[in-house]
């Protein structure tokens, strides 16, 4: 990272959030940014300081690290700890970086759903400079599979561990196995569907039957 690319007249910053959508802006920030040779940053905000991320929150920034060597972004720009206001974070990493345009989701989880509402974009348009576009990119609140089978917006779960198995409860408990994301299958009255979680720094995926899970590192789906 950190090369100066052809053309300094525009550069891209893409803002990511924690859940599934964050590799798809930043997949459409590499694509602008690569038809305007221009640098691509990408940033994240969180009010917590780094050390104090669960393992899911580690698995994103790992992944949105990856994702920014692989397309060779200027930088990587993670501002935990942060107290401000995240518009006023946008807008200085913006200043600092000479940003032309910026790239937010529309639709995203946690502090991001701001951006589904006009004052949030309003408030940003105030802190940054006229001379700064903003792409507001629509992304679904649901998954599909290579099955074809739709899953509503992941919710925070846990795996207890039981005599036959694994169960899926949505209250965290003292005695839990593993933290994760569930995508429920549309369509289906009980807790069917898929389990994301992180192990040793890598995000794994099983399904889930009635609430149930066979052992999920016996033979686990490592998703990269």
């Amino acid at each position: 990272m950190n090369k100066v690319k052809g053309r300094m007249d525009e550069s891209i910053l893409v803002c990511v959030y924690y859940g599934p959508n964050g590799e798809r802006l930043i997949r459409r920030g590499h694509k602008m940014a690569s038809m305007l040779n221009c640098p691509l940053y990408i940033l994240s905000v969180d009010p917590l300081p780094y050390d104090k991320f669960d393992a899911e929150k580690s698995g994103y920034v790992e992944k949105w690290r990856e994702l920014a060597e692989e397309f060779d972004a200027e930088e990587f720009i993670l501002q935990d700890n942060e107290k401000r206001p995240v518009a006023k974070v946008i807008a200085g990493i913006a200043h600092k970086c000479n940003i032309t345009q910026i790239v937010i989701g529309q639709t995203a989880q946690n502090r991001w759903e701001e951006i589904t509402k006009g004052s949030f974009v309003n408030v940003l348009l105030r802190e940054i400079s006229s001379f700064i576009d903003i792409h507001i990119v629509a992304l679904d609140r649901t998954i599909k599979s290579g099955e074809d089978i739709t899953y509503e917006t992941g919710v925070r779960g846990y795996l207890l561990k039981e005599k036959d198995g694994y169960r899926l409860c949505f209250t965290c408990q003292k005695h839990i196995s593993y933290e994760g994301i569930f995508y429920k299958e549309i369509g289906t009255d009980f807790n069917n569907g898929l389990f994301k979680f992180v192990h040793n720094g890598k995000t794994y995926q099983v399904h889930v039957t009635e609430d149930k899970v066979i052992d999920p590192m016996e033979e686990p789906q490592k998703i990269m």
